[in-house]
């Protein structure tokens, strides 16, 4: 579908010759391959060694007792340095293709271009490459670890990945660290890892074998299904696997029909029962539900393949208590659209919810039956106190991120004298373990239930929490785990409260206990937002007017720039605090205006010829409650020359003493920028109301236009306040080329539009356009481009899904016929 017309050729080609396979000889970390009926399943192809590792070290000159580390990315990425500083002292990299005029540190090795790789490979401590099947496979045969980068579009690597994982042979690497040379804590981590691969490694033998065998007809099967039938499985197969946006378009009935009967659709295990609620088709939570079913089955087996399992797998197995109910939530991210960072500023916001989502699984359970971890256990013990409430969470990818994969507290730490401990005494409670401060999302919504809704929790809690929205990308992966969190405790407590009221204490969660002082539209977009819809919300505090519908010929794109975006970051507060310093200078200039109107008008003169601002305006604009209630011709008029372009924290003080935002705090040393941080969301809120206004008017090449001119607006207007990035910054200028690329007249125009979202200064970047298959093959090729200027692979959020919600939850439990095993 996404090569276009002048490919299909090769592609039914590629899918007639598929079709005459009389079966797949098939190998470990296998992708799904589902239209191939027939399989032999062989061991890991590895290639022999010639050498010993002894051999290898004397050859190269290196004692037994010095750490290396082979390099293996089959080529160096063009322009790429290496560093001495990049690898721990004593330690020594072995080079794979390196070029022959590039000179190597005293501590990197340049291996011969024929050099036999495995025999290097097996006489290294670690390896440090991309992931392939040949260096997966010689990585396990040697029991070696591997540092891996991660590739993304490649279909076999998260197959791969999880065989690594499995096996206890694989340490993920952020990519930016490889480039920069922040090497050294992923080779100390990977050597102390123990790969316990066991399985066999001479699946070419086999496969030989299999292949003489069937050569003389031995292995030929007369009940093969008919050529057609099988040129339609592959076609089957196609679809299931294509990547290419666009896919859900267009699909035949026939097709549906094939994958039903192909079991392509993984429903959730049949040892959980659904007893409230519904799935609503959506594939992430089947999946989720039969991750959850699989825990029981792991359970059950815990003992037989402990050394294999991950802390968090092994913690999640030993987390629920199978005889008793479990809710489970869902609560997405979501695309800034318009509107940004003139939340706080009360603008009206544009924002949908991405496919992307975070499910938390919640079970309540008396203290006395809850199944406690050992240390938990012991900490009660040494109170010399009986079972008592406690909260356990496991969180799924925490150790990817470089986070603890569990937490647990004793629910009476949010007690103090038989009151709720204040937020700040929280905030501090969960920022002593860096490692576990992730959990400040999950368990602060507990203390804001009990702070707000005075909710009492008698009963233990265990959480798991598994978040497919990507972290730092700008896309509000903190408001999708806050809200999915919070849904669950409702869910499982009986608590009936708003996704309005929802998103209002989860935002609490976010400002007073987290520490990010953002506003409350990633939230509410969370919880409110529904499936191909615009939640339109006025931020003052929290008044939603709608939804508003995606007209079907225009569609929304998130690129992520590679730059992780924080906004608990300094450039986000400080621009925050920069627009309430402004608001406050705005109030008084026009008190002061004001104050001399009536002054003119005590000494007798007429009050048409002594002002001409307005008197009512002006008594409005001196008690301003929101930034954005200020329209862009008064601030043109009356406050843009007043307001400084950066003023220092003392200085403002001194003058006007606070700025009254509750959730930042003004350095006094500090210089704030004002003028651009207050201009930005004063002409936020007109954009976004012309933005809105246009998505409902006649579909034509000028509304693309316009739309995608508001979107530039805004991004350069973020640069102005200081929250631009290159990555961003590059990402715009690229989806700009491609809209002013020279094509025929016959051709309409496709992307239209981008902005960096959220909170800036790095991120994602939203991009709107024509929805059609030209737009996706543009919106990749804006991918490939970014690649190779950066050497970073964007990743691509498109679609969208239901908010929390609109999800509600789902009540599961096993089914009778397995509790009674």
């Amino acid at each position: 579908m996404a090569a276009g017309n002048h490919h299909r050729k090769i592609v039914w080609q590629i899918a007639e010759d598929y079709s005459h396979c009389e079966f797949l000889i098939r190998l470990p970390g296998y992708c799904p391959m589902p239209a191939f009926r027939d399989v032999i399943d062989v061991p890991l192809v590895v290639r022999r060694l010639h050498r010993s590792r002894k051999e290898v070290r004397e050859e190269l000159g290196i004692g037994e007792h010095v750490k290396v580390v082979i390099l293996n990315f089959g080529g160096q990425p063009s322009g790429w340095k290496l560093e001495e500083r990049y690898l721990p002292s004593g330690w020594l990299c072995l080079v794979c293709g390196a070029s022959e005029s590039e000179d190597l540190p005293p501590n990197f090795i340049k291996l011969a271009k024929d050099a036999y790789t495995p025999d290097l490979i097996a006489a290294s401590d670690c390896m440090l490459g991309k992931i392939g099947y040949g260096t997966v496979s010689e990585a396990l045969a040697y029991k070696l670890p591997f540092v891996f980068v991660r590739r993304d579009y490649f279909n076999e690597e998260p197959f791969l990945r999880n065989m690594l994982e499995y096996y206890q042979a694989g340490v993920e690497m952020i990519r930016r660290d490889l480039l920069v040379g922040h090497w050294k804590p992923y080779l100390e981590h990977a050597i102390n890892l123990k790969p316990c691969y066991e399985g066999g490694i001479n699946g070419g033998e086999v496969a030989a074998h299999i292949l003489q065998e069937t050569a003389v007809g031995k292995n030929y099967a007369s009940d093969k299904l008919s050529g057609a039938r099988r040129l339609r499985d592959a076609i089957v197969l196609g679809y299931q696997l294509q990547r290419a946006p666009g896919r859900d378009l267009c699909i035949p009935e026939w097709y549906a029909n094939a994958e039903n009967e192909l079991s392509l659709s993984t429903g959730y295990d049949e040892d959980l029962e659904i007893i409230h609620g519904d799935i609503q088709g959506l594939s992430d939570t089947k999946s989720f539900l039969k991750s959850l079913a699989g825990l029981n089955a792991t359970n059950d087996s815990i003992k037989n393949t402990e050394k294999r399992q991950m802390r968090e797998r092994k913690a999640a197995a030993g987390l629920f208590n199978w005889e008793e109910d479990i809710f489970v939530t869902r609560a997405p991210g979501r695309l800034d659209v318009m509107g940004g960072i003139a939340d706080y500023s009360g603008s009206l916001v544009l924002q949908m919810p991405i496919r992307e989502a975070c499910h938390v699984a919640v079970q309540r359970n008396n203290p006395s039956k809850h199944r406690l971890w050992k240390h938990a256990l012991a900490r009660q013990q040494a109170k010399g106190q009986g079972p008592t409430p406690v909260l356990q969470i496991v969180s799924y990818g925490s150790e990817l991120s470089n986070r603890g994969p569990t937490f647990d507290m004793d629910l009476s730490d949010f007690m103090e004298d038989g009151k709720p401990i204040s937020y700040e005494k929280a905030k501090k409670y969960f920022a002593r373990d860096p490692s576990q401060k992730w959990a400040a999302y999950v368990a602060g919504t507990i203390l804001v239930l009990i702070t707000e809704l005075g909710v009492r929790f008698e009963d233990s809690i265990s959480m798991l929490v598994s978040s497919a929205v990507p972290e730092g990308k700008g896309v509000s992966s903190s408001a999708s785990v806050e809200v999915a969190s919070m849904s669950g405790i409702a869910a499982a407590h009986g608590l009936d409260i708003s996704p309005r009221k929802l998103a209002l204490l989860c935002q609490k969660v976010e400002n007073h206990i987290v520490g990010a002082p953002c506003g409350v539209m990633d939230q509410m977009t969370s919880a409110c937002g529904e499936t191909n819809k615009l939640l339109a919300m006025v931020c003052q505090p929290a008044e939603v007017l709608g939804l508003v519908e995606i007209p079907t010929h225009i569609r929304f794109w998130g690129i992520d720039s590679g730059i992780r975006h924080s906004i608990g970051g300094g450039d986000y507060g400080s621009v925050r605090i920069g627009a309430f310093m402004g608001r406050e200078m705005i109030k008084s200039t026009a008190s002061t205006k004001l104050s001399r109107s009536f002054s003119s008008t005590e000494n007798g003169l007429n009050p048409d010829e002594v002002e001409e601002d307005g008197v009512e305006l002006l008594e409005n604009e001196a008690s301003l409650d929101y930034l954005c209630n200020l329209t862009p011709h008064r601030y043109e008029a009356l406050y843009a020359n007043v307001l400084p372009e950066s003023i220092f924290g003392e200085a403002f003080l001194e003058k006007y003493t606070d700025h009254h935002d509750t959730v930042t705090v003004i350095d006094p040393k500090r210089a704030y920028g004002v003028r651009a941080s207050a201009r930005h969301p004063i002409y936020e809120n007109f954009r976004v109301k012309a933005f809105k206004a246009l998505l409902t008017s006649v579909s034509s090449d000028e509304q693309l236009t316009a739309l995608g001119e508001l979107l530039y607006q805004c991004h350069y207007s973020y640069s102005a306040c200081g929250l631009g990035s290159d990555g961003t910054d590059r990402l715009v200028q690229l989806v700009q080329e491609m809209q002013h690329w020279k094509r025929p007249k016959s051709e309409d125009g496709t992307l239209y539009g981008a902005k960096i979202t959220g909170g800036g200064s790095g991120g994602t970047v939203c991009v709107v356009g024509r929805n059609c298959l030209r737009s996706s093959q543009q919106i990749l090729e804006v991918q490939q481009k970014y690649k190779a200027a950066t050497g970073y692979l964007p990743f691509i959020f498109e679609g969208s899904s239901p908010g929390a919600g609109k999800f509600g939850y789902l009540k599961v439990c096993r089914r009778s016929s397995s509790k009674l095993v």
